[in-house]
């Protein structure tokens, strides 16, 4: 019997049907093991993965090798989105076996959940001979097993055993960042080492914070270079708007297919803020593009944000291919735009041959600066996405996660104060009503996990990462439309986090809350990876909240994780890239900006530009020392809530930011 039909998980529910006897995880599938005396077979992927589709065909839909599961193993899917503490718990254990990482990844443990080997993909003829070797060693040679598993949990116990250093890291913690990113800098197609390329967003931030800062040539040059590439290449989709999650090559011209919300979060902050630092049209479209994707795509009516569209799409024979869905034929494009079809294939670079399997991916990698699209080319684009809509879709992962909502809806927040737009706006109230309404429990808890279809919809207790990104998210919803309601949420949230969460002896958060489930080891999420880690968001965030409250209890655990951070930081420098802009902006100060009474002209300009150490307060009042005593009409413009002279003056309001 196959357990999974009835998971929220769309992931889990696309094997529900394999003849793998799948349970979910949870104490039912562990009693399995205890009673058979068998290990568990885990299986943790996600479903927009490509090779998580390949190994599921060639493997978990084989009765062949199903039986063999069956027989010899209890078997236990895990969506690693819904779970990222099960994922970055057993990852760690299948980093320090084979020196490396990915998905879908492949454990086996003991019925108490301990580790004791584990990999990625595994074609078939492999996969079966790894099942017979990993029984004869539990049945034949226990002393083996132990042996993994003792060594294994001294090296998932590491995140927890960091202890913090005396003094907060610096500005020379910064600069060796900005170094290490610098030495694997490519300078002829941007980004960071060869290929794969990963966007590095949080890199790419921290260099456009020191440019802000007044760095040199060098800065701007990593900077501009990346961003011009990866908004030329195929990585960003020229047609639809938004970006997939890699490329394949130096050149960001072949992407790896799926595209996901933690990813359109992360690049609408990045070119919003620059498109606003350099007054860049070409990054203003980029921005626009992909929160239109976004809100077209990705949305729930009710103001929810799904998690992910696949990176293969059905062919006409209804067999997945990645990639179909964004790639064209010369004669498909023909057949959409007749006589005016030669100039967008010029336009978007076609050739002959194609640049994907005989196909081509639109991309713009001769002319990476002539983005912006003249008329006759915006037509065209926008009849060739009306012929593509009519296309057998990616397959859609429509989960709501919090975490990765509360990071859309901060980069909106932003993106909606720099740009001015209304729309916007109303998106990121609607997200946050959402995320109040569904996923809050009665009693102030959080949920990580909704799915319209569930039941219950919203599912799994929020993580340390959803509880960081909420307050930001809230933070920036108030300091957006002006309303308390929202730092208040922010604090609410906040407070959560630190009762929780907090690790007493050694400071930082774990991962889990200290009445979440129980794992094998309870971890500290500290690196930088695809998405920042939880501690150095909450850092950042809390700093930004300490400064709009004035609770100095905030501002002093944000020092306490960057003490725990500072011990590790040396090691890898720009692994810490968004706790390093944490480290900037608890070096310099928090600039404070309250805009008391009704003064929309002050607030419309201040929100058009991107001041990285800024917070602002107005609108309604709230419990803070930053509006004690302001008269409406005027502008105070602080720095460690000390504040100059009061003035109602729009230029005397800049002069003093710009002190």
């Amino acid at each position: 019997m196959n357990h999974l039909a009835d998971e929220t998980s769309p992931y889990l529910r696309q094997h529900a049907h394999n003849p793998v006897d799948w349970y979910a995880w949870g104490p039912e599938a562990f009693a399995a093991a205890t009673e058979r005396n068998v290990p568990v077979l885990l299986s943790v992927g996600y479903s927009a993965c490509h090779w998580c589709h390949v190994m599921a065909h060639e493997c978990f839909e084989d009765p062949d090798v199903a039986a063999v599961m069956n027989s010899t193993f209890v078997n236990v899917k895990v969506d690693r989105e819904e779970r990222p503490d099960i994922d970055a718990l057993y990852m760690d254990a299948v980093q320090a076996i084979t020196g490396r990482g990915g998905w879908p990844m492949t454990v086996f443990l003991t019925p108490t959940g301990a580790p004791f080997f584990g990999g990625t993909y595994f074609p078939k003829d492999q996969f079966l001979s790894l099942l017979t070797a990993i029984d004869d060693v539990w049945r034949n040679r226990p002393a083996d097993v132990e042996q993994n598993v003792g060594g294994l949990r001294e090296a998932l116990q590491r995140s927890a055993q960091l202890t913090p250093t005396d003094d907060l890291p610096g500005i020379d913690a910064v600069n060796a960042g900005l170094a290490d990113i610098a030495r694997s800098f490519d300078p002829e197609w941007g980004g960071f080492g060869d290929a794969p390329k990963f966007p590095s967003t949080m890199s790419l931030d921290l260099i456009a914070r020191a440019l802000y800062r007044g760095a040199g040539d060098d800065a701007r040059e990593m900077l501009v270079t990346t961003l011009d590439a990866m908004a030329s290449g195929g990585i960003y989709d020229h047609i639809g708007g938004g970006f997939a999650r890699y490329s394949v090559d130096r050149e960001w011209l072949v992407p790896h297919f799926e595209k996901m919300l933690y990813d359109q979060a992360q690049f609408v902050r990045l070119y919003a803020r620059v498109a606003a630092l350099l007054d860049d049209e070409v990054y203003r479209q980029v921005t626009e593009e992909t929160i239109e994707y976004v809100l077209r795509d990705l949305r729930h009516p009710d103001g929810g944000f799904f998690s992910a569209e696949d990176a293969d799409s059905p062919d006409e024979h209804g067999h997945g291919h990645e990639g179909l869905f964004h790639t064209w034929s010369i004669a498909e494009v023909i057949e959409v735009l007749g006589e005016d079809a030669p100039a967008a294939l010029d336009w978007y670079e076609f050739s002959l041959e194609g640049n994907f399997e005989g196909r081509t991916i639109p991309a713009r990698l001769v002319h990476r600066r002539e983005l912006v699209r003249p008329a006759e080319i915006e037509d065209a684009r926008r009849r060739l996405f009306e012929a593509r809509e009519r296309r057998p879709r990616p397959a859609l992962d429509d989960k709501v996660l919090t975490e990765w909502n509360a990071m859309m809806l901060a980069a909106l927040a932003e993106a909606a104060a720099l740009f001015g737009r209304d729309d916007w706006r109303a998106a990121a109230i609607a997200n946050g009503e959402f995320l109040l309404r569904e996923l809050r429990t009665p009693d102030g808890r959080w949920r990580r996990s909704w799915q319209a279809d569930g039941q219950p919809k919203a599912r799994h207790h929020a993580l340390a990462a959803d509880h960081a990104w909420l307050i930001d998210a809230f933070t920036r919803l108030g300091e957006l439309t002006g309303q308390q309601r929202w730092i208040t949420e922010a604090r609410s949230v906040a407070d959560v986090l630190l009762e929780h969460f907090w690790d007493l002896d050694q400071g930082g958060l774990f991962t889990v809350a200290d009445d979440g489930e129980p794992l094998v080891v309870r971890q500290k999420e500290l690196l930088d990876n695809a998405t920042p880690s939880a501690n150095s968001v909450a850092a950042l965030a809390l700093y930004r909240l300490g400064a709009l409250t004035g609770e100095a209890r905030y501002v002093h655990q944000a020092d306490q994780i960057l003490r725990l951070l500072a011990r590790a930081m040396p090691q890898a420098p720009s692994a810490f890239a968004h706790a390093l802009a944490a480290v900037v902006l608890r070096t310099e100060g928090t600039a404070e900006l309250v805009i008391a009474g009704d003064r929309p002209d002050m607030v419309t300009a201040v929100q058009s530009f991107w001041v990285p150490d800024l917070v602002l307060a107005w609108g309604e009042r709230y419990d803070s020392p930053l509006w004690h005593d302001r008269e409406d009409g005027n502008a105070y413009v602080c720095r460690g809530h000390i504040c100059q002279l009061p003035t109602d003056d729009l230029d005397a309001m800049f002069a003093a930011l710009r002190r």
